[in-house]
């Protein structure tokens, strides 16, 4: 509980400096294309996973860096992604869906080009909210809540709007735990997130010159 309170505090001082600083700040929403990947799976009980599209909506401020000709641009995303997956339970195999949900806390550097062009790269802190299966059989137990990953992408600009194309990748594991009710037996598995993400921002004000 410590733990969050102080995430969410850290996050909420820095966006209310931007916001005083007259920075570029605005809101942020899209699609993710998933494809979440299951790895050290106890029994191999995880199979044939589908990907399924998520979405992701949020804020972001942007400020320049000076001397370098770089901006730097954190965000607080929330994200909820979908799975279809085979899970087979020893009696039969029964599909259903793997719902996750995280706050992303991406911390971007980038380059603009031609006045309306970006390319951008950085480390994206996530928090997991929570995860689980759609049957009921499957029940979570426990599963790793701060992990990390890397975003790296291009966008454009055009005044207010903005629009851009990413492909995040996890570089820590998720440790995750089920325990299947029917027999009894413990299910761990690494699920990493790797996906496309396209979205669409919306600028309120404009830094002071």
């Amino acid at each position: 509980m410590i733990k969050r309170i102080l995430f969410v505090s850290a996050l909420f001082f820095g966006f209310h400096q931007a916001v005083n600083a007259q920075l570029h700040y605005g809101l942020k929403a899209g699609i993710n294309y998933n494809s979440d990947s299951f790895e050290e799976v106890t029994y191999d009980v995880l199979n044939e996973a589908k990907t399924k599209t998520g979405y992701h909506i949020g804020l972001w401020l942007k400020a320049k860096i000076p001397g370098l000709g770089l901006y730097i641009r954190p965000e607080i995303v929330y994200t909820e992604l979908k799975n279809e997956v085979n899970y087979n339970n020893f009696l039969q195999s029964v599909p259903t869906d793997y719902n996750f949900r995280k706050i992303d806390v991406p911390v971007l550097f980038g380059k603009q080009f031609l006045k309306i062009g970006n390319i951008f790269v950085g480390p994206s802190f996530q928090y997991i909210m929570s995860s689980d299966f759609g049957i009921n059989d499957l029940k979570e137990i426990s599963i790793d809540q701060f992990t990390m990953g890397i975003q790296l992408g291009v966008g454009l600009e055009f005044g207010r709007l903005g629009i851009d194309a990413r492909y995040e990748r996890g570089l820590s594991a998720i440790e995750t735990s089920f325990t299947d009710k029917m027999t009894n037996s413990n299910i761990n598995f690494d699920t990493r997130i790797n996906q496309i993400i396209i979205g669409v921002s919306y600028r309120f004000n404009q830094a002071k010159k």
